[in-house]
């Protein structure tokens, strides 16, 4: 008799896992569908192939909770390879590896400090942004043209950690929808060097960090500002339309909802209230 993989009974649970090094965020999610017995779950902040750290992970109704949760500043720790040259501006796609001039140390740590600001730039090609709906790395993998829109990020922080030739290591924080590897190639071309991500390690996204897996209670990280609700509670029970009158905040906005055994998420626009999420049960 075949084992049963997966458990019919509904798991909300909101997780941190640590994404190990060549292995995609969709199929690490697999791996922990079947250590937790439980198909329905998602993930938040898709981690390239070689890179590892920090991936959020949500089961059942918690992962209808990704848009409103507190996840940036992000912050990652690189390190580039000085001297190698690749397809991808990372380590899956060396084309060339050459010695490379050695770095003066003082010019390197003030260039990774003059990194912060905001940066426009041209995301990778091999990245998961969408061109005429598919995906970048797709159509580059192929060896189709593809033209990337410029974009922008914003560097809040940046630290050096060492610098051992041909090897600089560093960490940076960031906005949403950064690419740490054009990050690199921008502070290459401020030392006129060649070079390419060999390593990259996602510490945190916002206050989500890897500690074990262990179990977080989404309130605590849900990025809305909670609203009173002073009618009938049945009205959340069945969905039925609530009147703005009932509420402590009238103004327009999303909001969160808490009751002793869920929490519903609500927009108010316009004097009309309208659910987002209803009835998210607490705990599993």
């Amino acid at each position: 008799m075949q084992k049963k993989l997966y458990d019919n009974k509904q798991l909300n649970k909101l997780i941190v896992v640590n994404k190990p090094l060549f292995r995609s965020s969709n199929s690490y999610l697999n791996e922990i569908k079947r250590k937790y017995r439980n198909k329905k779950a998602g993930f938040s902040g898709t981690l390239d192939p070689f890179a590892c750290g920090c991936l959020i992970v949500a089961f059942g109704q918690y992962s209808k909770l990704f848009n409103y949760l507190k996840k940036t500043p992000k912050t990652y720790r690189a390190v580039i390879w000085l001297g190698a040259t690749s397809q991808s501006l990372d380590i899956e796609n060396i084309i060339d590896i050459k010695d490379e001039q050695k770095v003066d140390k003082t010019l390197l740590e003030k260039e990774i400090k003059n990194l912060i600001g905001i940066h426009e730039y041209f995301p990778p090609k091999f990245s998961a942004k969408k061109i005429d709906g598919k995906r970048a790395y797709d159509l580059a993998r192929n060896g189709e043209e593809v033209n990337m829109k410029k974009s922008s990020m914003e560097i809040f922080d940046t630290k050096f950690i060492s610098y051992k030739h041909p090897f600089i290591t560093f960490e940076s924080t960031v906005s949403e929808g950064s690419y740490i590897r054009s990050l690199a190639q921008i502070l290459l071309e401020k030392l006129n060097r060649v070079g390419t991500l060999s390593y990259l390690n996602r510490l945190n996204e916002g206050k989500f960090c890897f500690e074990n897996e262990k179990d977080l209670n989404p309130l605590d990280f849900l990025d809305l500002k909670e609203n009173k609700y002073f009618g009938d509670k049945s009205y959340f029970d069945n969905g039925k339309k609530i009147l703005v009158e009932y509420f402590q905040y009238k103004d327009d906005g999303k909001y969160l909802v808490k009751f002793e055994d869920f929490f519903s998420i609500i927009e108010i626009e316009n004097k009309e209230v309208k659910y987002l999420l209803n009835k998210v049960l607490c705990g599993s």
